[in-house]
């Protein structure tokens, strides 16, 4: 009898064990599958060159606004911020140009000239949620004039949080300091202090990956449905971004293909790899949901069958 019970024991954890290997082959095959069926590298395209166009006019308006509320200086440390997660080599022409961009000095927010970058930024935000949609499977049905107007809050919102990102990680420290002089006792606190401000800072990528999937894309989604996506979007955005920052430094020479322009060209094939790894994070929280949604009505046909049996 003992024997007998190992065994069953056994056989129930190798069932097991072979059905979740199954799901996971399941969900990867749909993620993956309806990427490729429908132009999930086109749209990677799509995000990756809206993306590099809205770069130049999103820090143009912050500039505009931080000149607007007197931070001078402000929008050079964002763009510094912003640069920071991409790899050295691709970051350092961007940042380049931008910075001889930002020095053109914008006093006015409500010129012409921001007024147009922000709806210039917009239109990255466009391009996310037409990939996201696609990758949700959702046909768009709200107003266009809503939905831009969505947009253009987005990047006002996402330009006050950059300048706030500023401050906690830039300007806070001088705080601090000043507050070190006035109070000693306050030095056992610091570290924990700069923890904080920068475990607060590392979180907004996170919220704006959550944000980003909860509110673009058609349709409604709980947190159980995104987090998924959202973790393999960092996991992967982290390797990809490792592994081709190595490949700049150790194999390739874009200089010899596309010239002049190979600064500008390599920050476009990283933008479309981070594109391909944010759609592809749609995709898996949509598999994941769909084959959710089939476990649950196979078990609700199950009860029903046993209920009819019975």
């Amino acid at each position: 009898m003992h024997l007998t019970g190992t065994l069953l024991a056994g056989h129930i954890k190798f069932m097991n064990a072979r059905q979740t290997l199954l799901v996971i082959y399941a969900v990867l095959k749909d993620a993956i599958g309806h990427f490729a069926r429908d132009d999930g590298f086109a749209m990677a395209s799509h995000v990756a060159l809206s993306g590099l166009l809205a770069v130049f006019p999103l820090l143009i308006f912050i500039a505009s606004l931080a000149a607007f509320f007197g931070f001078t200086g402000a929008a050079d440390t964002a763009s510094a911020l912003l640069f920071d997660t991409w790899p050295a080599s691709v970051a350092a022409p961007v940042a380049r140009e931008v910075q001889n961009v930002l020095t053109v000095r914008r006093g006015d927010l409500l010129t012409f000239g921001a007024v147009a970058a922000l709806w210039f930024s917009s239109n990255g935000v466009e391009a996310l949620r037409t990939a996201l949609n696609r990758a949700y499977r959702q046909h768009e049905y709200r107003n266009f004039i809503l939905l831009r107007l969505q947009s253009l809050a987005l990047v006002i919102l996402g330009a006050a949080v950059l300048l706030a990102y500023t401050f906690l990680v830039v300007l806070a420290p001088l705080a601090l300091a000043a507050l070190e002089r006035y109070a000693p006792q306050i030095e056992s606190s610091l570290s924990t202090i700069n923890v904080a401000r920068y475990s607060l800072a590392g979180s907004l990528l996170v919220i704006g990956l959550f944000f980003t999937h909860w509110l673009l894309p058609a349709g409604q989604r709980t947190f159980r449905d995104l987090w998924p996506g959202v973790v393999a979007t960092l996991i992967m955005w982290i390797i990809s971004g490792t592994a081709f920052g190595t490949y700049l430094a150790t194999f390739a020479n874009y200089v010899s293909t596309y010239g002049g322009l190979a600064g500008i060209m390599t920050a476009l094939i990283f933008l479309y790899i981070c594109a391909l790894v944010f759609i592809l994070g749609g995709e898996l929280n949509a598999a994941i949901s769909r084959q959710r949604r089939l476990w649950e009505r196979r078990q609700q046909q199950r009860r029903t069958t046993a209920t009819g049996d019975g």
